[in-house]
């Protein structure tokens, strides 16, 4: 039943819309320099439209629609966890789609706020998306034609919604999607190398996802209800608890950081106990290798956003996994150089952390209307012509564009590990070359559990600190004697690195289980030195995720540490440079060193780790190379 009364007619005014969520501010704003339409329709709003799912559940859903279009009417989807009439929630240009003639349809997922059902995250996205959009395409104003809309989780819910192919789901743009794809050992972006990601995780948990929302009794209308002033409180009440991120971050044992924040109930301790490839999660309703689609998407994300690789790996297998041709020729990705979901919040001078990226600035706006307008309504306007890859080139600061993931002539190039034993902090003697090493002294540091190396910018989301995402001068850190520091001779050319990136350690220590951890660093003339990617292992996961194999005193492991990705010009005059360390924190959590369970220990050790390089033991970063 749809509920008709408090229609809302809303004026749109030329360059703006209405965001449920801009990046810049909530309300009324004007996104990437606006957008060059007129707007022809203004709105009219049904609220709180109780959509049925295969279960009986029913799922909360405001529809805009543009008041007077001819009808029938192709239909844009946002599903989201965020409260779908929260301003300061959800990024969807309302007022853009509607006045270019689109329904808008912003839906609550299961069992959050007004929707039905009991939420978990990553349980029932593939049925409730195929049977929202089966209510849509089935309306009698509808075309038939739905496409999805969204950022981060609002992304992660389009990859799900793919994978069960529902024909009338013709398109979309998924934003920032990389927690709906489960790549080997890292599920929902929530372990990096078997390690924990204890600041991203639980700041997310920290900040959204009560499992508990409060609905009528049974016995009252849920539509009359909500649109009720009555619900209003309920609807817009706090949800961030107020808390210090940073030392509520050192609580031990890390399972109960959600329990000291005051949080309602949530799915964080099966997170944070349940090891990467747990039966918990291969249960769980991510996107895996197997899945196959037949969705033409035109994916968005950012160089320092956390999962951006697996982004990329997903743009890949739906090209390989696709059902039909449309499908595979038509997969389209672009990364940006900005943070998490604020690609299109970039200026004409773009600083992100401390660094300087240039004027990114795409026009965005216009690219979603000209994507929905050609797979949902059909107007020939060339948007299919663009390069299927374009990607932002920091440092030169530039977009660069390709076919494909990596680049077409990439090549991979070992730069190795070299010291005389000293390469503590960046006054030690760490080098890196293209030279193999001959018999060198290994280089040693103590890990200390209480004493870890502080995060600093990076690759992240969610976390609640002001410096967790973004580039920043590393040489605070780079002072520790914890941390080893390997830096090439000053470039005489300049080089692009554009694509995967891993380091390969041989390594030992006096624990039964450590961590190693990896930082890519851009050292310009003037010394700063910028991070651009890093990464974690936790040695008892390095021969594969469902397995824990033990160190031994005196041994030599080999460790492969994923970088992920990135895009980076190291100019002429630049230092390519390494970072080795056991921490990262409150990014990563800490290894007790015990080889227990870790989530729920208080008690650690020291560990006292080992970087080997030698001709028998060549450790090296592997970067892509594009001429």
């Amino acid at each position: 039943m749809i509920i008709r009364n408090r229609d809302l007619i809303v004026p749109i005014a030329l360059g703006c819309v209405i965001a449920l969520l801009s990046p810049v501010a909530p309300g009324w704003a004007q996104m990437d320099g606006g957008y060059s339409r007129t707007a022809m329709y203004t709105i009219r709003n049904e609220r709180g439209v109780q959509v049925p799912m295969r279960d009986g559940a029913r799922l909360s859903t405001d529809l805009y629609f543009p008041d007077g279009a001819p009808e029938p009417l192709p239909t844009i989807l946002v599903r989201t966890p965020y409260n779908k009439e929260d301003p300061a929630s959800n990024r969807v240009d309302v007022a853009t789609f509607v006045g270019q003639g689109y329904v808008v349809a912003v839906q609550d997922i299961r069992g959050r706020f007004e929707s039905q059902g009991r939420y978990t995250v990553r349980v029932g996205e593939r049925t409730d998306g195929y049977d929202a959009v089966e209510w849509l395409s089935t309306q009698p104003w509808s075309s038939g034609k739905v496409g999805t809309f969204g950022c981060s989780y609002r992304g992660e819910t389009q990859l799900t919604l793919a994978a069960a192919r529902h024909p009338s789901h013709v398109a979309g743009i998924p934003m920032a999607p990389s927690g709906g794809y489960y790549s080997p050992g890292r599920p929902w972006g929530s372990f990096n190398g078997g390690v924990f990601e204890l600041a991203q995780t639980a700041g997310w948990f920290i900040g959204n996802p009560s499992k508990v929302h409060y609905g009528p009794p049974e016995w009252v209308d849920r539509e009359e209800w909500f649109l009720s002033a009555q619900a209003k409180l309920f609807r817009t009440g706090p949800q961030d608890l107020q808390v210090d991120r940073l030392e509520l971050y050192w609580t031990l044992p890390i399972v109960d950081v959600l329990d000291k924040a005051g949080a309602p109930p949530n799915d964080y301790v099966d997170y944070a106990s349940n090891t990467p490839e747990a039966e918990y999660f291969q249960e769980l309703g991510y996107v895996r290798s197997g899945d196959r689609f037949d969705t033409p998407m035109l994916y968005i994300d950012t160089w320092y956003d956390y999962a951006q690789a697996d982004t990329l790996r997903m743009f890949n297998q739906m090209r390989t996994n696709a059902v039909s041709e449309l499908a595979r020729d038509n997969q389209f990705i672009i990364i940006s150089p900005t943070k998490h979901c604020s690609h299109s919040a970039a200026t004409e001078h773009t600083i992100v952390g401390e660094r300087d990226l240039g004027d990114p600035r795409k026009g965005f706006v216009d690219l979603y209307l000209d994507w929905y307008d050609y797979w949902l309504k059909g107007i020939e306007n060339g948007v299919t012509d663009m390069p299927r890859v374009q990607y932002y080139l920091m440092g030169a600061n530039e977009w660069r564009s390709a076919e494909a993931w990596p680049p077409a002539g990439t090549t991979y190039k070992k730069l190795f590990l070299h010291s005389d034993g000293r390469a503590n902090s960046r006054l030690g003697d760490g080098s890196l070359s293209s030279k193999a090493p001959a018999e060198e002294t290994a280089d040693q540091f103590t890990y200390d559990p209480a004493t870890p190396v502080m995060s600093l910018g990076g690759q992240g989301c969610c976390s609640g600190m002001s410096t967790s995402q973004g580039a920043y001068d590393q040489s605070v850190n780079e002072m520790r004697h914890d941390v080893l520091v390997y830096t090439s001779d000053a470039l005489e050319q300049g080089m692009e690195v554009s694509g995967p990136l891993e380091v390969v350690l041989f390594v030992g220590s006096s624990a039964k289980d450590t961590d190693f951890t990896a930082k890519l660093i851009d050292v310009h003339p003037d010394g700063r030195a910028f991070n651009i990617q890093e990464g974690a292992q936790r040695m008892r996961y390095r021969e594969g995720f469902d397995k824990k194999v033990w160190m031994r005193e005196g041994e030599v492991y080999e460790a492969h540490i994923d970088l992920h990705a990135t895009s980076n010009y190291f100019g002429p005059g630049h230092r390519i440079r390494l970072e080795i360390s056991s921490s990262n924190f409150p990014r990563f959590s800490r290894n007790m060193n015990t080889g227990g369970n870790n989530y729920d220990e208080t008690e650690w050790v020291l560990a006292r780790n080992v970087v080997h390089h030698s001709a028998g033991y060549p450790s090296h970063l592997v970067l892509p190379i594009v001429e």
